[in-house]
């Protein structure tokens, strides 16, 4: 092997191992997001416990950029999936609905920055369901799907379901892949373009005074 070979292969091999590294790590961020998003009623007990202003403060001040700070770089990495290299690799073998995960957690980010979750009652409740829908989108098929594909023949044992673990990877089933990828696609620009409108209705227009 010649070392420009040596050098593509060592390349690939650390961009494999990445990208399922990120896979294998999305399911304990899925965990912690909805755990800490669900907290809120926990964490609004505790702080009417406090006698404290300030340390209550403080204390809301670090649940709310932990949970959504840990919202964001879930959606973060989410993201990798959207690009066609990645989700539709035969090598990599990625959940099929990963895309879909990363569109329903962009409404909810969406949501969170139209409304305001922690004092309206309906933008908390659908936060919460895009939420646990995003989640199902995507832990689901990564257990059942991608690792539990070592797990054919014992499944074609039980009652033949080793068909099961294929059809949720996105690799293995291009037919059904080639169109989630594009339908989370064109839901992310339709959703970029709300976005983009309702900033542009929300923005006062102000002449810049120089005199």
């Amino acid at each position: 092997m010649s070392p420009d070979q040596q050098t593509q292969a060592l390349v690939q091999g650390t961009q494999y191992w990445l990208i399922l590294s990120v896979a294998a790590v999305l399911p304990i961020l899925w965990a912690f997001t909805l755990a800490l998003h669900f907290a809120r009623p926990y964490v609004i007990r505790y702080l009417q416990t406090l006698t404290l202003r300030f340390g209550g403060d403080v204390w809301w001040l670090s649940y709310v950029l932990m949970r959504d700070g840990l919202l964001v770089v879930t959606f973060a990495l989410s993201a990798i999936f959207l690009f066609p290299n990645v989700y539709m690799s035969a090598d990599l073998q990625v959940p099929i609905t990963a895309p879909l995960a990363a569109l329903v957690l962009f409404w909810a980010l969406l949501a969170k920055l139209t409304g305001d979750s922690d004092d309206d009652a309906r933008t908390f409740r659908i936060v919460s369901v895009l939420l646990v829908v995003a989640s199902m989108l995507y832990i689901i098929p990564q257990i059942y799907g991608v690792e539990a594909g070592d797990q054919v023949d014992s499944l074609n044992a039980i009652a033949n379901l080793g068909g099961i673990p294929g059809a949720l990877v996105s690799g293995v089933n291009p037919s059904v892949s080639y169109p989630i990828l594009n339908l989370s696609l064109a839901g992310f620009a339709a959703t970029g373009a709300v976005i983009f409108g309702w900033f542009l209705r929300k923005t006062k227009f102000e002449p810049a005074n120089l005199g």
